[in-house]
């Protein structure tokens, strides 16, 4: 079992990595992550939780007793996390990339070949905060990157303001999901 740790400060007002009154744009895909997350903490893991807690508090002792501590701390752990993501899908609005009709400039949910001035090559995708992963080429629609390119066409040359200073990228290519190879 994959043990998951939440931290206080950063979750619970739910707005991480969005400003105030900002509307969680997230993909199709990303909605039904969130949705499929709070799912699975309420219907399963908070139950198990739950009982654990039962039966640790009815063996006596609650001060030395391990389970009773470990599964009280993570029972308000997975109320953060709840908490966290019912505010998210409520403030969520569904982009679906597939249904983009002007692909030929950048908009959320776009991959975006870019060319930097080193020559080298990046392909991104454009997709929600909570499905950011630079690992796999996704990054936010809030983050610089994402900001600069937006509404670019093949061809724009964009400058990004990075703590490096700033620098130029040439937009080489723009696709969406669903879209004729």
């Amino acid at each position: 079992m994959e043990k998951q740790v939440f931290d206080e400060d950063d979750e619970d007002e739910g707005d991480a990595g969005l400003a105030p009154g900002t509307k969680n744009y997230v993909t199709p895909q990303g909605y039904k992550a969130l949705a499929d997350e709070l799912d699975a903490l309420w219907r399963v893991e908070r139950p198990r939780i739950v009982e654990i807690v039962s039966w640790a508090a009815g063996n006596g002792d609650r001060s030395e007793n391990g389970d009773y501590l470990y599964g009280k701390k993570r029972l308000r752990e997975i109320d953060r996390r709840v908490r966290f993501l019912r505010k998210r899908i409520e403030r969520s609005e569904i982009v679906d990339p597939t249904r983009q009709t002007n692909r030929s400039r950048v908009f959320f949910g776009a991959t975006v070949t870019y060319s930097q001035e080193d020559g080298s090559e990046k392909t991104i995708t454009i997709v929600g905060v909570d499905e950011a992963d630079m690992d796999q080429g996704k990054v936010s629609w809030v983050s610089p990157i994402a900001r600069a390119l937006l509404k670019a066409e093949i061809g724009d040359t964009v400058a990004i303001r990075t703590p490096a200073g700033r620098r130029e990228i040439v937009v080489e290519e723009i696709t969406y999901p669903g879209e004729p190879v």
